[in-house]
């Protein structure tokens, strides 16, 4: 069980339903007595990753001097880290992105294998636009050791806020609660 969730939700769009799903994820969480913190990326200075490797003598801290550094601090301490994004042309967004890439600092660092993510996705065209947003958190995954613990895709959304009322709110509650 995860007591201790870190949220990173790459939405530009503040209180979009990306936003919104990753509310009622927190929601579920918290009714269930875990701790989450929610990071909003899109509102942080991340700077993308330089690939300088000073990260690795051991300690998992990055080069650069940003909020990213916030970000690996509670993703060290948390058990499970949810990925929030909007699908833009059939991939996530750069804001999320940026943050991404930079817990490449983290593996040097030995960050648990047993940790799980979940994956909160949602886009305007159908289904099958999820795909690769999917499959790059499976590869994620696959690549450090974290466990699947479970995905919510939403589709068919234009405008923010049009998620209200979809089943896709009740089902990311109930991830959260039951993770």
């Amino acid at each position: 069980m995860s007591n201790n969730i870190v949220i990173l939700s790459g939405s530009p769009r503040q209180n979009g339903n990306t936003d919104m799903l990753a509310a009622a994820f927190a929601e579920g969480a918290e009714s269930a007595g875990k701790k989450v913190t929610l990071f909003r990326v899109a509102d942080m200075e991340i700077a993308g990753c330089r690939n300088c490797n000073q990260c690795f003598d051991g300690k998992g801290v990055c080069a650069q001097t940003d909020d990213a550094q916030i970000i690996l601090d509670a993703l060290k301490e948390a058990d499970a880290y949810v990925l929030a994004s909007p699908i833009y042309f059939f991939s996530l967004s750069a804001q999320i992105r940026l943050a991404i890439d930079r817990t490449y600092a983290l593996l040097s660092s030995g960050m648990p294998a047993t940790k799980s993510a979940l994956l909160i996705t949602c886009g305007a065209d159908t289904l099958s636009t999820a795909n690769g947003v999917v499959t790059t958190y499976q590869y994620m995954c696959s690549h450090s050791g974290r466990v699947d613990a479970g995905v919510v895709i939403a589709t068919g959304l234009h405008e923010p806020g049009e998620i209200k009322g979809r089943p896709e709110l009740k089902e990311a509650m109930a991830l959260g609660r039951d993770i």
